[in-house]
């Protein structure tokens, strides 16, 4: 068996952020959201793996510093070839396939069959991140050999979603965001097909929005008769499209943090629950109250940061207060008089303080920006 993971995509929920970098490559708890996908498929015994990526694209943007439009190449397939290398260091073998525009999830199985050989292979969405792995999963559809397995999971809002019905644990009908779903049993971004999903994938068209859609290729596969399983899963799953989720996955990864301390901290400052602090990191005369991961050579001054944050490699915050966010890398958060909260700051970021003072921030800014606080 093997691995295709789905790492394009434009990231238009989470802009600006994914202005600069690839949305699976967003840190949740310090670490990539895609590293959490490659670490699952390794789990589940699969050593080659296949990720779709996108060419390089340009984007017209403001200047930050200038307001001057500008345009700006972003080149995710760089970002992603350089973050995960050759898979050696997931114990995997990778292969790059490049999709030339973000033509659907059907179309990047479609362009997978070279890679496959006629093996079967999991599916895994780049952006998702599933807390329990899937080995169930995997070890399931090895042992019933239908010719397709979804997996599913209840959702609030399944009009956002791929919508299954199902006959027991037969599916016996998909839709795509529905406005009046069947179910409440929402498609989670993993599958697992045979090579019979190849045809499947032929004999559909695009949609109304111009791409082949999976959830068409597999009821393709319902109406001809072939076995499509479900999975329904119990444990939390994330699509980590939206900051909120961001905030959410990173909230419920760092409530199994096991404490570590590789900085230095004074006499004056407090530790609250589970804290792992990174080599070179120094805090002063600061209370840090976990769960929360603080990266290397990071600065913390007189200053609170709260449960459920992770602050990445060389961020400096000094007399401020921090709780419940993401902070990415050597960004400078300084005299802030009140919390920043549910916040994703992007790398490179300076965050201070104007004279005019509010009660409260909830900030989401991209990388290499400034904010004035007033």
């Amino acid at each position: 068996m093997k691995g295709l993971i789905l790492s394009g995509g434009k990231g238009t929920r989470l802009r600006p952020l994914t202005y600069t970098r690839a949305k699976q490559l967003v840190p949740v708890a310090n670490k990539p959201v895609l590293y959490y996908g490659l670490e699952a498929i390794a789990a589940a015994g699969i050593r080659d793996v296949g990720i779709i990526v996108s060419d390089p694209r340009e984007l017209l943007q403001p200047d930050h510093r200038t307001g001057e439009l500008v345009t700006t190449l972003v080149n995710s397939q760089a970002e992603i070839r350089a973050a995960v290398g050759d898979g050696a260091a997931f114990g995997l073998r990778v292969t790059y396939i490049e999709q030339e525009a973000p033509l659907g999830l059907a179309h990047a199985v479609k362009i997978s069959e070279g890679f496959m050989g006629g093996d079967s292979f999991v599916m895994y969405l780049g952006d998702n991140l599933i807390k329990d792995g899937i080995v169930p999963f995997v070890r399931e559809f090895e042992k019933e050999k239908p010719e397709a397995q979804i997996l599913l999971a209840k959702v609030a809002r399944p009009w956002e979603f791929g919508v299954a019905e199902l006959n027991g644990e037969r599916v016996v009908r998909l839709e795509e965001k529905p406005k009046q779903p069947r179910s409440d049993l929402a498609l989670v971004g993993v599958y697992l097909f045979t090579k019979s999903i190849f045809d499947a994938v032929r004999a559909i068209q695009p949609s109304a929005r111009g791409e082949l859609e999976i959830t068409d290729a597999i009821q393709h596969l319902i109406t001809s008769g072939r076995n499509v399983r479900s999975h329904v899963i119990h444990g939390w799953w994330k699509d980590t499209g939206r900051v909120e989720d961001l905030l959410e996955a990173n909230r419920i990864v760092l409530a199994d943090l096991v404490p570590r301390i590789e900085g230095t901290v004074d006499s004056a400052s407090l530790i609250e629950g589970s804290v792992q602090i990174g080599p070179g990191t120094r805090v002063e005369r600061s209370r840090l109250r976990g769960p929360l991961v603080i990266g290397p050579d990071v600065t913390i001054e007189d200053s609170y940061i709260g449960p459920f944050s992770a602050i990445a490699e060389g961020v400096r915050i000094v007399r401020s207060e921090v709780e419940h966010s993401i902070v990415l890398e050597r960004s400078v958060i300084e005299d802030v008089p009140t919390r920043i909260d549910s916040s994703l700051i992007g790398k490179d970021v300076v965050v201070t303080c104007s004279p005019d003072r509010p009660r409260a921030h909830h900030i989401m800014v991209g990388d290499s920006s400034r904010v004035e606080l007033a």
